[in-house]
């Protein structure tokens, strides 16, 4: 119950700092990723935010002897760069170029845009099944 609760305000904070920080708007983001136009600098400090909280955490963690909600760590293993991985991230890129979303944001703009960011969810979870089926990972 109390992770489960944890994880309610967490992804409610994470949303309602979206929102606010303008992510959920496509034409803003369109308009933060056309360096060569009318460039809207906004998301760079959103992103710098972002990027602060997490180096701070990052130093934080490797010193706690464990988390405060669950029994262990669960950090990442692997540091490769992979075909996959370097896929992924130009697939990712040019959804989000395009769209003006990517998934946080998309599902946080539900709440305040239904109609379109529920296109852009259904797509996202499309796209998700088709890689799961082509990789047979779906159980």
């Amino acid at each position: 119950m109390r992770t489960t609760l944890t994880s309610l305000v967490s992804g409610t904070l994470f949303g309602a700092g979206l929102a606010l920080g303008g992510m959920t708007d496509p034409a803003r983001v369109r308009g933060f990723l056309d360096i060569f136009g009318d460039w809207d600098p906004t998301l760079a400090f959103v992103m710098g935010g972002a990027v602060i909280v997490m180096a701070i955490a990052w130093r934080i963690v490797p010193r706690l002897a464990e988390p405060i909600f669950v029994g262990e760590f669960h950090l990442p293993t692997k540091s490769d760069l992979t075909p996959r991985l370097m896929g992924g991230a130009a697939l990712f890129g040019i959804g989000w170029g395009i769209a003006g979303l990517c998934p946080g944001p998309g599902i946080a703009a539900l709440v305040i845009e239904p109609a379109s960011a529920a296109i852009f969810v259904v797509a996202m979870l499309a796209g998700m099944a088709v890689v799961r089926l082509a990789e047979g990972t779906y159980s």
